[in-house]
């Protein structure tokens, strides 16, 4: 019979495979960092340093060490929200989301809540794309700004959330005429007055307005819908009378007055006159789309509405100076949220 190792040997020989495995631990900022221990007050120490000299990813997986080996001590709840705000310095804002989530649904009470809130919302604000691609995260960023703004209203975050949830909704608005031009370039009036109509509907406090207003006018007057044109502008007469958006609309009902229906002949089929019956007679075919030019606005460019100014390409061409934009510029480049309001541990 074969010698057996004996119970003791056996035992010490998985202790000793075990060594290398414990020796480190995956922290969540996705390094492998040497499980030393220390005292929670050295370790957090540790971690301020390497925040103060911007090393970010360090100072994260350090905060997380504290929370990790101190987890009933007074420090791990402040630990827990420094590493998010090291997650979002290091630009790995979903991290940060995480860590900040998981502070709020242990701590909700906490006197920090709101920092959470903010640095939840920041973290989504700073990955908003430009109006040609998806703005799910968009969405995301305006639906956790209204959080903050709705459950504290009077913290000290709360004013800059409003001012960036105004910012959002322009960018929001910004997608929507991106589309609705696309549309319009194509010829699918009806689909772009929906988006323009959209607009006006729900961000009709955004810099986009104006200029929708005169779209609209627009996709009217080529559906044959003159009375809705005629409203759209008399709208964007009322609130935007100094605009070249406004001239530009009178201009297009100037172009395109209305035309008188000719009595019928006995037994004559009618036909609407916004059908197109043939294909080499569209409807209104001397409606002129503004061109639009393409590439898209840099985020940090401040927002500005078109101004009056002298018209030098002709009937439907831009004046210098008022493009439409093709792209929303959120005006305020998004600013860094500072550190935690105080690195003193307070009861919640």
């Amino acid at each position: 019979m074969r010698n057996l190792p004996s119970r003791p040997l056996v035992a010490l020989m998985l202790a000793a495979m075990a060594l290398p495995i414990a020796g480190c631990a995956r922290n969540r900022a996705g390094g492998d960092l040497p499980y030393v221990a220390r005292d929670v007050g050295t370790l957090y120490t540790a971690a301020r340093q390497k925040l103060d000299q911007h090393q970010y990813k360090v100072a994260a997986a350090l905060f997380d060490e504290v929370e990790r080996q101190h987890p009933y001590s007074v420090w791990a709840r402040r630990a827990q929200l420094m590493g998010a705000f090291s997650n979002y310095l290091a630009k790995n804002y979903t991290e940060a989301i995480q860590g900040a989530q998981r502070f709020l649904s242990v701590h909700p009470g906490n006197r920090d809540a709101p920092y959470a809130y903010y640095l939840i919302a920041m973290s989504y604000y700073e990955q908003i794309n430009d109006v040609t691609r998806d703005q799910k995260i968009t969405a995301q960023a305006q639906d956790s700004l209204g959080e903050l703004t709705r459950r504290y209203p009077n913290s000290r975050y709360a004013a800059d959330a409003r001012l960036k949830m105004d910012l959002v909704r322009d960018h929001l608005a910004g997608k929507e005429m991106e589309i609705g031009r696309f549309y319009e370039r194509r010829g699918q009036w009806l689909a772009a007055s929906l988006r323009f109509r959209k607009v006006i509907d729900e961000y009709q406090t955004t810099t986009h307005t104006p200029e929708a207003l005169m779209r609209l006018t627009e996709t009217y007057l080529a559906l044959g819908v003159r009375e809705e044109a005629k409203r759209s502008a008399a709208v964007l007469g009322a609130n935007y009378p100094e605009t070249w958006w406004y001239k530009r609309a009178f201009e297009l009902l100037g172009e395109n007055p209305a035309t008188p229906i000719q009595p019928l002949e006995p037994g004559e089929t009618v036909i609407p006159q916004t059908t197109v019956t043939r294909p080499e007679a569209p409807v209104r075919r001397e409606v002129e789309v503004l061109p639009i030019e393409g590439g898209a606005t840099p985020r940090a460019e401040a927002p500005g509405g078109p101004t009056p100014a002298t018209t030098t390409g002709g009937a439907g061409a831009t004046p210098g100076g008022n493009a439409p934009s093709t792209a929303t510029p959120t005006g305020v480049q998004p600013g860094t949220p500072a550190a935690p309001p105080s690195d003193t541990p307070q009861d919640q």
